[in-house]
């Protein structure tokens, strides 16, 4: 009921009691199935850290990834390929009736969802004809080339966030294939890393579906799956776990712990880092494209204010010479 409701705090402290993530209900539904047939990432993610199965299957045979597909909750699907060994083991799953998730997708009209498979089958039936060659940036990105899609953006002749036939930027071509050194340069450059292809997968989804764990964490991927993942259990205690938050109703709101607090601010200062590294090469990117931020306003007038005072103490000290000797300072 904690997983159908989406009350994961309800959920977690079940889990903690030690019932059983993989008991089952008269229809032979885990929680897992239960959280994704509702669509509840939060409780997916949660029990599936606590050692949920994403491929067992109900007394119809239907996996976890079946009911998503289903109901058309296509965060949840996304995590569960995801966190399968390749995207065709989830999605080439069929239960009793001979049914893979896109077609019971395609039986309840659920368009994104459809849409969302049809791209990754696509991908995975045509790797010959994934790089389109209209889009040279995509594919020295794909390829690693940095070089050369260093000189493409360069010279003007491709924009670094330029979108192929499927929505994907270079962003995601080097994502997908792991280019760690064609990321960071794209990173550095300003490329904007949360466009979404027609999959609706930013480059950290791509990333992460192709199992390329070094380009997640440089995506980000660390500050994201400690927002979306709960704590483990061994690393909280009964005195650290916060009450639920505002709106639900399964007790009152209590003052942060001494840990939880020290957590939070060290949360808060990493964001403030990266943001300040970000701002960073954002400034470089728009000096280099000659623009004048305001600090390089603010110092050329320094600059001039002082050239100013040294040329008037230059005058005032001639003017006092020639006074000396009984002459006369013309300006002319």
């Amino acid at each position: 009921m904690s997983a159908a409701h989406g009350n994961s705090f309800t959920l977690h402290s079940i889990l903690r009691a030690g019932v059983d993530v993989t008991a089952i209900d008269k229809n032979g539904w885990t929680a897992v199935h239960a959280a994704a047939f509702h669509g509840r990432l939060g409780c997916l993610q949660l029990l599936l850290r606590w050692g949920g199965r994403i491929d067992d299957t109900d007394c119809s045979g239907n996996t976890p990834a079946h009911l998503a597909a289903m109901e058309g909750h296509l965060p949840c699907l996304k995590f569960l390929v995801a966190e399968g060994p390749n995207p065709s083991h989830i999605l080439s799953a069929r239960n009793d009736n001979g049914e893979t998730p896109k077609m019971l997708a395609q039986q309840f009209y659920k368009e994104q969802v459809i849409e969302y498979i049809s791209n990754i089958e696509w991908e995975r039936d045509h790797p010959e004809e994934s790089e389109n060659l209209a889009f040279p940036a995509h594919v020295s990105a794909y390829n690693g080339d940095v070089g050369h899609l260093r000189m493409l953006v360069e010279n003007g002749i491709v924009n670094i966030n330029e979108r192929d036939d499927k929505g994907s930027t270079p962003a995601h071509k080097a994502a997908g294939q792991g280019h760690l050194d064609v990321l960071q340069w794209l990173i550095e450059m300003g490329a904007n890393m949360t466009i979404t292809n027609v999959a609706g997968e930013s480059p950290k989804d791509v990333a992460r579906r192709f199992a390329q764990l070094a380009a997640v964490k440089l995506l980000g991927g660390d500050s994201d799956d400690e927002e979306d993942h709960p704590p483990d259990a061994e690393d909280m205690d009964d005195d650290d776990f916060s009450a639920p938050a505002a709106g639900n109703t399964d007790g009152d709101s209590t003052p942060m712990s001494k840990e939880e607090a020290k957590q939070a601010r060290g949360g808060a200062k990493k964001k403030v880092d990266e943001l300040e590294r970000l701002l960073e090469i954002a400034k470089k990117n728009f000096s280099q494209m000659g623009g004048k931020l305001a600090e390089d306003r603010q110092r050329l007038k320094q600059d001039r204010d002082c050239q100013r005072s040294v040329s008037t103490g230059y005058v005032t000290a001639y003017r006092k010479i020639l006074t000396t000797f009984g002459l006369t300072f013309s300006e002319g």
